[in-house]
């Protein structure tokens, strides 16, 4: 048998011999087009290279492309597991040629493709055309020698393909294999032809026109192909399967799927074994993909598909947790080909736990009601609006796995009943929020969010990716459109731009529609909670709603950022292991240029304790560990050692970055830091660079602000800092290694200087003091204007005079620094006469001052205008003399 993995190989195989590049599938989540929920064919990834927006090095190309249809306009997921041929997730092979090679190659190679390499016998080939391509017809007959009564030609726009109500179109050739008489159903364009005897298995498209304004289309100077081919379906042909689950891959799938629920494979479970393995598969790669189950958006999407495959599991019997237990046989038969689900694993599986298990405790009680409810309706009854809304808001319940759940049953849902209790409780919310005392100024935002719903965020997995401008704002009024020069706020339905929150700073960079529109973006926030605004200026063009733009990060800052990021979390364990597990996290700050990260520590930290925290983070920099996130609830994080932020509020779900090795931290599941994050890191802690600590100081009680730099901010601050050594041993006219030596014993001179220095002074102010003692009130009084001595002298000088027994009060003043620094001291014998407090208040007075203070005996002040100095004196002489 003919294998899938077989297949794609000798598909991709074909082409890649045939002058075409062999290109890997891109994501599920599109980069380039934001109008699609995932990517659904092969040609998504190449649309902007047939548009002539993009150049690439090839002009022909083949893929195996990941493709999703449940959600938005293209949307499978009712039909799963009831027919043969409906999918979430599947695979479509193709070959493109941008400008390349036409019509007659693309026929000459599908034709020897299927025939030679893959051996179908020509007699059950048909092809279709549409009605009005000439050319095709000719080129069948002359490759293929078909018949004319195989060569069918279809009137409709089933056989002519568009890009959209513009742009790029052509006429299609669709191939079919007939699978005999002996199964119901007549060719394409017969009445009969919704049966299963003739099935699609490629479809040609011709890409030769340019589609305008209605009425209008013109020859595109480099006509394209843009093939596509279910992998499914077409091994379901060369396996001799007539349906798509009994093909290898999913009946693998399908086979796990039994054995963990100890359930027929082909018995009365059939159905609800096919969308376990369906939805298996789609679950796992879209979050290999980035996309994590939420309530809004893809996210969404995704829940929808996984609580629906859990309902099915749950109805075959399994108590526990399924779908995480069938990833390794997903992995078995497609980790190969597709290696990101092989990296994505952990997360996979414990996401899959994860989400289990917080819905079977909800499943039970819903179906319960369900059950309740739909026994009250009559054969062919139909389920109200508030029930199916109450099972949604209050159980989890999608409406579609609702409708799902009473298919079998043959009654439906009040789907307007439901839509109606959806917008009751918006706006019981949006009453709530009007009276909970936010500020008027949101009130903008929460119409916004209303109109248009939460920001999808694709940063952590891309830094560029297409979308739709949905809301314009300037001077906080929503506009419909502006112009160069002016500050607007812009709302995207997707974005790659992370909003600020956690410490991490908000993304820069350009939103821009070709030549119509570029706006320069200076920052990203969000708003109630998960609405991110764009904030910037627009620098060329009109940017207005509904206008499809190219969202691209600063790739640079991002860059930094992120390596910031992630060393506060290596600087948090560090400080940890060096400190005590007292510390933790009391606010941080991640920006392009630093990192900033407050901790709660008692004592300043040493300059050992730097210097050790700061080698333990470049050593775990070194190791180049890889940055792994999961997805868990709070209390699971906590439960194997995640650090969380106390007093943080946290939703149902939080991201887990884990970073670094230690077999020996057993309880974090032996990774070195363990993380509750949100935010942007490295690949592998590697990317960081190099880690340098700038400063460390107090911010307030109990609380010890650590700054530093990585990567190419602490590589310039090592090279100035090697600089600034360089000049200073050349200016000491000592080697750099000789520099600290030095300048420690010019500082030793220094202070044997300043003391010689200190002492003469002092010799020179108390000389003479004798003579120049005045007699005020029967005490002799040395009044003094010392000048520019430092005030720090001064009370040496008091003493000395005082010592020598020449003065019983001592009043002296400096004028350094341009203020008026006194001191008075008493003598002994003068003690009780005379109180150097109040006599120093006189003086700080006199000198513009307030106050002054000490003991009776030697007290201090000071007045802020040196030129008042004389003044001060004259304050002390008066006050002695009962003036």
């Amino acid at each position: 048998m003919t294998s899938s993995n077989d297949i794609r190989a000798t598909f991709l195989g074909y082409f890649g011999r045939n002058g075409h590049q062999v290109v890997e599938s891109s994501p599920l989540v599109p980069r380039n087009d934001p109008t699609l929920m995932f990517a659904n064919s092969g040609m998504v990834q190449f649309k902007n290279v047939f548009t002539g927006q993009e150049k690439r090095s090839y002009s022909r190309a083949t893929t195996a492309q990941k493709c999703v249809r449940a959600g938005g306009k293209h949307n499978d997921l009712d039909n799963v597991g009831y027919t043969a041929r409906h999918h979430t997730f599947f695979e479509m092979l193709g070959n493109f040629s941008f400008g390349d090679y036409f019509k007659e190659q693309a026929i000459s190679h599908a034709w020897e493709l299927l025939t030679r390499d893959f051996g179908l016998p020509k007699d059950k080939l048909l092809v279709t055309v549409f009605s009005e391509d000439e050319e095709a017809p000719v080129y069948w007959r002359k490759i293929a020698g078909l018949p004319d009564s195989r060569i069918i030609r279809i009137p409709t726009s089933d056989n002519f393909w568009r890009m959209g109500d513009t742009g790029p179109c052509g006429p299609c050739s669709e191939i079919f294999y007939d699978h005999g008489e002996h199964i119901p159903g007549g060719p394409p364009g017969s009445p009969d032809e919704d049966g299963d005897r003739f099935i699609e298995i490629w479809n040609l498209v011709f890409m030769q026109f340019e589609e305008g304004p209605p009425g209008t289309r013109v020859p595109l100077p480099r006509p394209s192909i843009d093939t596509g081919m279910g992998l499914e379906r077409f091994a379901a042909i060369l396996q001799g399967k007539h349906d798509n689950y009994d093909t290898d891959t999913l009946r693998a799938l399908i086979l796990a799927s039994a054995e963990a629920t100890g359930q027929d494979p082909d018995g009365r479970w059939k159905t609800s074994h096919r969308v376990v393995a369906d939805h298996l598969r789609a679950g796992t790669f879209l979050m290999a993909d980035g996309v994590m189950p939420s309530n809004e958006g893809r996210g969404y999407v995704l829940r929808r598909i996984l609580r629906r495959a859990m309902r099915h599991a749950h109805m075959m019997g399994s108590r526990e947790p399924l779908l995480h237990r069938l990833v390794p046989a997903l992995i078995r038969q497609m980790g190969a080909a597709y290696p990101e689900i092989v990296r994505a694993e952990a997360l996979v599986t414990e996401t899959f736990k994860l989400e289990e298990t917080r819905f079977r405790s909800l499943l039970e009680r819903g179906l319960g009601l369900l059950a309740e409810e739909s026994g009250k309706l009559g054969e062919g009854g139909t389920l109200s609006g508030d029930v199916a809304f109450r099972l949604y808001d209050t159980y989890g319940f999608p409406l579609d796995l609702t409708q799902d759940a009473l298919r079998a049953e043959g009654r439906g849902v009040d789907v307007a009943g439901f839509e109606a209790a959806m917008a009751e409780q918006r706006r019981r919310a949006r009453a709530a929020w009007a009276g909970s005392g936010e500020a008027a100024t949101d009130a903008v935002w929460f119409d916004i969010k209303e109109r248009v719903g939460a920001s999808e965020f694709l940063g952590y997995s891309t830094e560029a990716a297409e979308g739709e401008i949905l809301a314009i704002l300037q001077d906080g009024k929503p506009v419909e459109g502006a112009g160069p020069g002016a500050e607007v706020a812009v709302v995207l339905n997707q974005t790659p731009f992370y909003a600020e929150s956690g410490g991490q700073v908000g993304d820069a960079g350009l939103i821009s529609a070709g030549e119509a529109c570029r706006i320069v973006v200076r920052d990203t926030q969000k708003k109630l909670g998960d609405l991110f605004v764009h904030y910037g200026t627009v620098a060329h063009g009109e940017a207005r709603p509904g206008l499809a733009v190219l969202a691209e990060v600063d790739h640079t800052r991002r860059g930094a950022i992120r390596a910031h990021h992630s060393a506060t979390h290596l600087l948090h364990e560090a400080l940890r292991r060096r400190l005590g597990t007292h510390v933790a996290q009391k606010g941080s700050l991640n920006a392009p240029d630093r990192l900033r990260f407050d901790v709660s520590q008692p004592t300043p930290m040493t300059a050992e304790d730097l210097a050790w925290t700061e080698t333990e983070v470049n050593a775990r920099i070194r190791e180049n560990a890889e940055v792994t996130t999961r997805l868990m609830t709070p209390e699971q994080a906590v439960g194997i050692g995640a650090m969380a932020l106390f007093g943080e509020k946290y939703g149902d779900e939080v991201r887990v970055v884990a970073m670094g090795h230690d077999p020996a931290a057993t309880e974090k599941l032996g990774v070195y830091s363990l993380e509750l994050c949100g935010g942007t890191h490295v690949r592998r802690t590697g990317d960081i660079g190099l880690f340098k600590i700038v400063s460390e100081g107090a911010v307030s009680a109990g609380v010890r602000r650590v700054e530093a730099v990585t990567g190419e901010a602490a590589l310039a601050l090592i090279e100035d800092q090697a600089r600034q050594l360089s000049e200073a041993a050349l200016a000491l006219r000592v080697a750099p290694a000789e520099v600290p030596a030095r300048v420690a014993a010019l500082v030793e001179d220094r202070r044997r200087l300043e003391r010689e220095v200190s002492e003469l002074r002092k010799k020179l102010a108390t000389g003479g003091a004798a003579a120049e003692a005045e007699t005020i009130g029967g005490l002799r009084v040395a009044l003094r204007n010392l000048g520019d001595i430092p005030a720090r002298d001064l009370k040496g000088v008091a003493e000395a005079i005082l010592k020598g027994g020449t003065a019983d009060v001592a009043a002296l003043v400096s004028t350094a620094e341009g203020k008026a620094s006194i001191v008075v001291g008493i003598g002994e014998a003068a003690r009780g006469q005379a109180d150097a407090v109040a006599l120093v208040r006189a003086a700080s007075a006199a000198a513009g001052g307030k106050g002054g203070g000490g003991r009776p005996e030697m007290a201090q002040a000071g007045g802020p205008d040196a030129a008042l100095a004389d003044a001060a004196l004259d304050a002390v002489r008066a006050a002695l003399a009962g003036g």
